[in-house]
């Protein structure tokens, strides 16, 4: 970008000024690069600290199985809706809804889940049709009621993500799916962008 100062920063994506909540920290990263604007350009400096990604997935007592006839993701989603409600509640907004709302995550579930055991993606359409909006929504939905059952350390950096796709039935459920239709030979866009791409 031929850009005439500037100071590179290891840090994790969303994190352009370093360790949430350490203001000293914070306020060293901005001193460094306001310190730029002295100098005689180009400049491109590093900035000495390092912050490693931490993915450990976070901790929530989920709530336990209601209709063992139902596919396990399904089932899971149906007894979070209660802790998702108070997580909208308590924020004043959702991040659900760009094709599905809570009374139909579900169902979209139980379209992923016949995906993934071999059903053709054009024989059971998902409510929503896009599958990238429809699994946006699910992950929301997730990720909300999560935060009203976290019972570890606060959720940082990528551990809801990773909560989500490594313990949960609707995130194994979700990457089952996506795998299904590669195998189906269904277009890319269609399946690839379901989940982030370091997850398989």
């Amino acid at each position: 970008m031929a850009l005439p100062r500037a100071l590179y920063c290891e840090f994790p994506l969303g994190r352009p000024l370093g360790k949430p909540s350490d203001v000293a920290f914070q306020r060293d990263v901005l001193d460094k690069a306001l310190a730029l604007l002295d100098a005689e350009g180009p400049v491109l400096e590093t900035y000495l600290g390092v912050i490693e990604t931490d993915e450990t997935p976070m901790v929530c007592d989920m709530p336990p199985r209601f209709d063992p006839d139902q596919p396990p993701a399904v089932d899971e989603a149906r007894g979070l809706r209660s802790a998702w409600e108070r997580a909208c509640a308590a924020r004043g907004v959702t991040d659900v809804g760009r094709v599905l709302d809570a009374e139909t995550i579900p169902a979209a579930l139980d379209v992923l889940h016949a995906w993934a055991e071999g059903t053709p993606w054009k024989e059971r359409p998902l409510p929503g049709i896009n599958t990238v909006a429809v699994c946006h929504d699910i992950r929301a939905y997730y990720e909300e009621a999560g935060t009203q059952l976290v019972t570890g350390p606060a959720p940082t950096g990528r551990s809801a993500e990773a909560w989500f796709f490594e313990t949960t039935e609707a995130g194994k459920t979700i990457l089952a799916a996506r795998r299904a239709l590669q195998s189906q030979e269904a277009p890319f866009p269609f399946w690839f962008y379901m989940a982030p791409a370091n997850r398989s």
